[in-house]
């Protein structure tokens, strides 16, 4: 039975016990999945078709891409997981072409965001498939239960065969127990910035696109201090943090 009319009870209480959920389902409609891959397909001809860090919080830029972080199909999917009280963290098109070699490497969300906001157990990424994502096409793939471990100890990579110069140690962690989020376009995964996660390479001759979509229980304070130019939006509910929105 579902517990929302998307994410069923098991769901979500695999949620709270292994840091991730799949929804199956279409997130969206067919013509309002279609108007963001258009964006998207934009955005990336715009940036000479290659991954860009000038993909990251496209929402900044492009206005249109509010409907899709602020659409009810989102914030009713994540509502029974970090409350009703939402901030808009984040967004960001991800983007691995085909036959690239580069791996993202094992990481924490959070570790990128350390010191930015006051806490990080609220904290919830959803990756829309914009491509079908397999572990041909370098799809992601998580430690479960890892969301619970607190920070990691991180070394430095090959950035030639990594997209970050950084990665949890590898004695941290054991491979034979990742998930990989295998998913159809217009599906997506939900996963708690804690938890440790990363992508293979893309050896296929298939693309992978999607777009993560982050938000935050308002419980949490983003330090204006720590985020110069960074903006963030109530997506729903109220602030209970002190907060400065944009939409306030």
């Amino acid at each position: 039975m579902a517990a929302n009319g998307m994410l069923t009870e098991e769901q979500l209480q695999g949620y709270k016990d292994e840091g991730y959920a799949i929804y199956r389902k279409p997130l969206f409609g067919p013509e309002k999945m279609q108007k963001l891959t258009d964006i998207f397909e934009e955005q990336w001809a715009a940036v000479g078709r290659k991954l860009n860090s000038e993909l990251d919080t496209p929402h900044f830029r492009d206005e249109r891409l509010m409907e899709f972080l602020l659409a009810d199909e989102v914030l009713d999917l994540i509502e029974p997981i970090i409350g009703p009280n939402i901030g808009l963290w984040s967004s960001h098109f991800i983007c691995k072409e085909p036959l690239t070699g580069k791996q993202t490497p094992w990481h924490e969300d959070s570790a990128y965001w350390k010191g930015r906001l006051s806490r990080f157990d609220k904290i919830i990424t959803v990756w829309l498939a914009i491509d079908r994502s397999n572990k041909e096409n370098g799809c992601m793939r998580v430690i479960p239960g890892t969301h619970r471990n607190g920070f990691s100890e991180y070394e430095c990579v090959d950035e030639g065969q990594n997209i970050f110069p950084t990665e949890i140690k590898r004695s941290e962690i054991d491979e034979s127990k990742a998930v990989y989020f295998e998913l159809e376009p217009g599906q997506c995964s939900l996963h708690d910035s804690r938890i440790i996660h990363g992508a293979p390479p893309n050896t296929s001759p298939n693309r992978r696109c999607g777009y993560t979509m982050r938000y935050f229980s308002t419980e949490a304070t983003v330090f204006p201090e720590a985020n110069p130019g960074f903006k963030v939006w109530l997506a729903r509910g109220r602030d209970l943090g002190g907060n400065t929105f944009v939409n306030a």
